[in-house]
């Protein structure tokens, strides 16, 4: 069953938007009324609404996991894993992924208008990974989905399943989380400040209030974005791609030009970017994240967290993955051990650093099968 459509006249066109019949409240304190999401499904629920599996996806990923993206035009993000006969088989589920909160693909987010017709900007709270789960949750009860099958996600997706998993436990049989981790390390919280700093540090981003002005802080998302896409990345696979090659050209330039190959792709990947996603939402997701602690409330006591839980759980990790690596994957695995619940842990071989779970790795779409069944 499906949710009615609703106008949408966003600029991105999107096809499902539903709004929220109730104010969604935050972990801030505070309450946001009329919150939209943008969602997109795939297969058909069953008669016994017993076969829905949530798909959440990463920083700057989006609700198109299996269809194609309406800006860049590009297959969906997880295309190779979700679909008929794929190892998310949407011959057998119903799959639900919803942009989260905050973001910029049409759920609510600091470039929504705000109650008095004007956007947001940095009048939007600061959100929490919680409360995009919430969100969640509120749109799989208008979808009249009480219990998921499966929630699977990666990075910050295996965040959300985590939360759902810790927060909501009677709402969920199967827990996959994959290259993510139960507390933001001091590391990535450093990486995320960078990016922050360098869209906030744009003259262009005028205090978060930009929007119909005519101009953007994309000089400051673009380097927000090479920061982080450096940490998607192996030292292998940045090596085995570029090297010390350069771009289009005999020699060096002795200038600042993109001399290098590896200089080409991150500018490349920044200028990309900001065709696609909004600064604001860039700062508030990676707050979200930088917050994200599942032990905070509990003393620090992970196996708390997951005290009784029923679901199962597969965890995964990449042995190439510096981001997020195996030893975080095995926190958590030690902590659901603790708890006394069902879990299996993986790390498999790869090359292509904390992006693997979104390439060609053949052993995971073989676990990813196996679990969500």
């Amino acid at each position: 069953m499906d949710a009615p459509a609703q106008p949408d006249d966003s600029r991105f066109g999107l096809n499902r938007r539903i709004t929220l019949p109730q104010p969604l409240m935050l972990d801030g304190g505070t309450s946001l009324d009329n919150v939209e999401i943008a969602y997109e499904t795939y297969g058909t629920l069953n008669a016994e609404r017993s076969n829905a599996v949530l798909v959440c996806h990463a920083t700057s990923g989006d609700q198109f996991v299996a269809s194609q993206h309406p800006i860049t035009g590009k297959p969906g993000w997880w295309s190779r894993s979700v679909g008929p006969g794929k190892p998310i088989d949407t011959d057998r589920h119903f799959v639900v992924c919803a942009n989260v909160l905050g973001s910029c693909m049409g759920s609510t987010g600091p470039a929504s208008l705000a109650s008095d017709g004007q956007p947001y900007a940095l009048r939007f709270p600061v959100i929490t990974i919680r409360d995009m789960v919430r969100a969640q949750i509120a749109l799989l009860d208008l979808l009249g989905i009480e219990r998921l099958h499966a929630v699977v996600g990666g990075s910050m997706g295996g965040m959300q399943a985590l939360s759902l998993a810790a927060h909501w436990p009677g709402r969920v049989d199967r827990v996959m989380v994959i290259a993510a981790t139960a507390a933001m390390p001091a590391q990535n919280i450093a990486f995320q400040e960078v990016g922050r700093q360098a869209i906030m540090a744009d003259p262009n981003w005028q205090g978060g209030n930009y929007y119909g002005t005519g101009t953007a802080p994309d000089s400051g998302l673009a380097v927000a974005r090479m920061a982080a896409h450096i940490t998607y990345l192996s030292e292998e696979s940045m090596h085995e791609k570029f090297g010390r090659r350069l771009q289009d050209r005999a020699s060096k330039t002795f200038g600042f030009d993109a001399d290098f190959q590896v200089e080409s792709y991150l500018r490349h990947q920044g200028a990309s970017f900001t065709g696609r996603f909004d600064a604001n939402s860039y700062l508030y997701i990676t707050k979200a994240m930088s917050y994200f602690d599942l032990a905070e409330d509990h003393g620090g006591r992970l196996a708390e967290v997951f005290a009784g839980t029923k679901s199962r759980f597969c965890l995964v990790s990449f042995d190439s993955d510096w981001l997020y690596p195996t030893r975080e994957s095995r926190k958590i695995a030690h902590a659901l051990n603790a708890a006394g619940a069902p879990v299996s842990f993986v790390e498999l071989s790869a090359p292509y650093g904390h992006d693997s779970f979104l390439l060609d790795v053949p052993e995971l779409d073989r676990v990813i099968a196996g679990f969500v069944g």
